[in-house]
């Protein structure tokens, strides 16, 4: 059986494991006269649910021929490629950047090539690293809800008790290692009670380290590229603070850390003084610890490759219209509304988040309760903005990265061997990947290289 056809009959089966989704869809009739119902599933909770929540009453009250259900659903990723197969599926889905290159060579997307150009959308309205993610092969697969980019997050109190100027972070990689140290703290027996830094602190972006020395995980076309000599010298710099501090001591540490999302997070809680995280940290700075003193900054760089200042990694969620969806064309109005920029901004804003448009009214930046979103919308727009490969491998190439960083940060292997060890295993899985490509008479490369 051809891999397609195998991957189908998967699908099909599993489908069935999940018959308890068709309850999900709307019965024919509209809980207004008149309206046609789509059904939307996103995996939002909490105030993120709340801020679609309120976007989607608002196009609902925009006009009188659609009414849009938001459904929060969990694994929506994978529910939604299941019930799809089940030929079930909802008219919207809320779904990871990095789902849409994938899903839409599995034949589970609509494109959406045709309703933008009649709409008008197009790639001058969207910062570029955004507007790639949801480009494959040339045709357009989604578009984006929520954007994200990283910043460095730096706790002032702790800068200025350690005699540095809270209002100048660290703008060189050299420097954020000489602040890390001031700014650690041991105890008589010789505990580690503050950290200045930790590169597996939050630990969310470990595959990306070698990029901000100026590496890449693959050439875009059929090289992994993972052991290159920038990525090797990245993760010696993860674990020259290993070595520094002490895995035992390191571990001992960190177990002392609360939820993400709590006050013993462990910025929040200042017991890591510096940290690499995402535009939407604001909001879990004003819900559990309002009265820290803090600030976000471009990531610091080598300081022999000042071309990279501003590395960013930028990720972003879509709306995507499922293959088999019955209500397209009125789906595709809901996704127009969200990328408008009242819709955009109305989202963003009530997200804690930058918009993924290149221009925003002055009202959404002046108003918006991240005192720092210029910092993340700027860094959005640099030219050192990375974005996942957008390759169908990805998610086993992430898992192979965070062993790697794993034997890395905890000293049982030396970068280039673990790294080596990762390319070797990944060059083959890509090898078959594009050889079953080959067979069925196309060709794997995409048409955007990235």
């Amino acid at each position: 059986m051809q891999p397609r056809l195998r991957f189908l009959a998967w699908l099909l089966a599993a489908a069935a494991v999940i018959a308890p989704l068709a309850i999900w869809r709307l019965p024919g009739e509209s809980p207004m006269p008149g309206r046609t119902v789509i059904t939307y599933w996103e995996k939002w909770t909490g105030f993120e649910g709340e801020a679609m929540q309120a976007t989607v009453d608002a196009f609902n009250q925009s006009q009188d021929r659609i009414f849009v259900k938001l459904l929060t659903v969990s694994q929506v990723d994978r529910k939604m490629l299941l019930s799809t197969a089940g030929n079930n599926p909802p008219d919207v889905a809320g779904l990871w950047s990095y789902n849409a290159n994938v899903y839409a060579d599995k034949g589970a997307l609509l494109p959406l090539d045709d309703y933008c150009n009649r709409a008008g959308i197009g790639p001058e309205q969207f910062i570029p690293a955004y507007w790639r993610q949801c480009i494959h092969r040339g045709h357009i697969w989604a578009l984006p809800s929520t954007p994200a980019s990283t910043a460095l997050h730096w706790n002032k109190r702790l800068f200025r008790e350690a005699g540095l100027d809270p209002e100048r972070p660290p703008r060189s990689i050299e420097e954020l290692d000489e602040f890390a140290k001031m700014l650690t703290k041991v105890d008589a027996e010789g505990r580690i009670v503050q950290m200045g830094f930790m590169p597996s602190e939050p630990g969310w972006w470990n595959w990306a380290w070698g990029y901000f020395f100026g590496g890449k995980l693959w050439d875009g076309r059929s090289k992994i590229t993972c052991a290159s000599p920038e990525n090797v010298r990245a993760f010696e710099w993860v674990q020259s603070y290993a070595k520094r501090y002490g895995v035992q001591q390191l571990q001992a540490f960190q177990s002392g850390f609360g939820n993400f999302s709590s006050p013993q997070n462990a910025f929040l809680s200042e017991l890591v003084a510096m940290e690499i995280q995402g535009v939407w940290m604001h909001n879990f700075i004003s819900q559990y610890a309002p009265s820290l003193e803090w600030g976000a900054a471009p990531f610091p760089y080598p300081a022999d490759r000042p071309d990279l200042a501003n590395t960013s990694i930028v990720e972003e969620d879509i709306l995507v219209i499922p293959a088999e969806a019955k209500h397209p064309d009125e789906a595709f109005e809901f996704l127009k509304f969200v990328a408008s920029e009242p819709g955009m901004e109305l989202l963003c804003t009530g997200q804690g988040k930058n918009s993924p448009r290149v221009r925003t009214s002055p009202k959404f930046m002046a108003e918006h309760p991240n005192p720092y979103i210029r910092v993340f919308s700027d860094l959005a727009k640099s030219p050192n903005a990375v974005t996942t490969p957008a390759f169908s491998l990805w998610q086993e190439y992430s898992t192979e990265m965070t062993t790697a960083f794993d034997d890395i940060w905890l000293l049982r292997a030396s970068p280039a061997a673990a790294l080596q060890k990762v390319q070797a295993r990944m060059q083959a899985k890509l090898d078959r990947e594009i050889r079953q490509w080959q067979r069925r008479g196309k060709s794997y490369i995409p048409d955007e290289v990235r």
